[in-house]
């Protein structure tokens, strides 16, 4: 691609022709006397060549056909500097971006507003990132409309979920495009909306879930004593999903309309933050302390938290504030200890581990509300005000 952009190398096509010709370059190339390179193009997306078969043919023409051409525009969401919030977000019509070999590009169905999205906005990564203007929104779910020529696992036409690299966005938008490294077929049955909740939210729960030596393959014994924190929210209707997965005994914390709500998703215990016993993290069901603390509100402090834990307790936070990071230094080699969870380390096999899992009926999104893309600033507000029940999710 570096040599074709330098103007150093360049591809002959022996022939064009429209799509409604399309046997004349299928004849052209089957007489094996195509000059140079046996590619024969239908679109400026779209081509034929003498290695693919009659299947593959026909499919190609039925997602032409289907109206699967690639437009040179397309609507996308964007804001130009930081702050702003949702009044930031402007509508533009900008071109659909290319992809490179190990890419693919997505038409997409549904995308999910996070907090880092919205973070990032803020300026937690000034003045590094990002640059403007900038695309916002990493997880997003849709159909395959072109793949790089480096792209082996993936084809079009294939129904997908994907996680953009946060430091590029790139998810409010009509069509994005996505590494293959970060990027899982969704099983048959699994909607857009319900895929595109799990990359950001699903993997944070998950890796919280392995750091504390979860097992999902029923080798993890009785399990252990856990807490968890904010359970309403999109990382915590996830996490406590997987800790029962793992055989762990699960205490959450929510507000009472939700409390029915995160017992459904199978927490032994469910406690309201605002009584004195929620906001003191404190089980009624057992004396025992909790083994683990997976902490995903922004407000709960490690002095609130140290009380309630084991002799050999541990908090795995993946919100912290200003106190616990000093207390996480302050406590690294104490019995009681709070960690800090780091961003995204886990990858492509780990989402497609929760994409089966949805796909099994195992795991469920919660879908605190859907909103349209004309209105995508309404669900960047509702993200923003931190209490949307499970995720919030764009709608092209």
């Amino acid at each position: 691609m570096e040599l074709a952009g330098e103007g150093k190398l360049k591809m002959v096509a022996n022939s064009w022709h429209p799509f409604e010709e399309a046997a004349e370059p299928w004849e052209k190339s089957t007489g094996g006397h195509a000059t140079r390179k046996p590619e024969h193009f239908l679109s400026d997306s779209y081509r034929i060549n003498e290695t693919m078969t009659t299947g593959e043919i026909q499919e190609l023409l039925g997602i032409m056909a289907a109206g699967g051409g690639i437009p040179a525009t397309m609507r996308a969401v964007q804001y130009t500097g930081y702050g702003g919030g949702a009044g930031a977000l402007k509508h533009v019509e900008i071109p659909v971006p290319s992809v490179k070999k190990h890419e693919v590009l997505i038409k997409v169905e549904a995308a999910s507003v996070n907090p880092i999205d919205w973070s990032i906005q803020k300026g937690m990564l000034r003045p590094f990132l990002p640059k403007f203007p900038f695309i916002p929104v990493t997880d997003v779910a849709g159909e395959i409309v072109e793949a790089g020529s480096a792209v082996h696992e993936l084809k079009v036409g294939d129904k997908v979920l994907s996680k953009l690299n946060f430091w590029k966005g790139g998810g409010l938008a009509e069509y994005v495009a996505a590494p293959e490294s970060l990027t899982v077929v969704r099983p048959a049955g699994v909607s857009a909306v319900d895929a595109a909740g799990l990359p950001v939210a699903g993997l944070t729960a998950l890796k919280a879930l392995m750091s504390i030596g979860t097992k999902f393959d029923g080798t993890g014994g009785t399990g252990a004593n856990v807490l968890i924190t904010a359970a309403s929210g999109g990382v915590g209707t996830y996490a406590v999903q997987l800790a029962k997965l793992g055989n762990h005994r699960v205490t959450a914390t929510c507000g009472a309309r939700n409390m029915d709500l995160v017992r459904s998703l199978g927490a032994d215990e469910v406690l309201d933050y605002n009584t004195p016993q929620g906001a003191a993290l404190t089980s009624s069901a057992s004396d025992e302390k909790y083994d683990y603390i997976i902490n995903t509100a922004m407000n709960v402090n490690w002095s609130a938290m140290k009380p309630t834990l084991s002799s050999r307790g541990r908090v795995v936070d993946i919100t912290p504030n200003p106190g616990n990071y000093v207390a996480a230094m302050l406590t690294m080699f104490a019995r009681k200890k709070i960690t800090m969870m780091a961003l995204m380390s886990l990858g492509k096999e780990e989402m497609r581990f929760l994409m089966e899992l949805v796909g099994e009926g195992k795991l469920r999104t919660v879908v605190d509300s859907r909103c349209p893309f004309e209105k995508a600033a309404e669900a960047w507000e509702k993200s923003m005000g931190g209490h949307a029940t499970g995720k919030v999710i764009v709608e092209m």
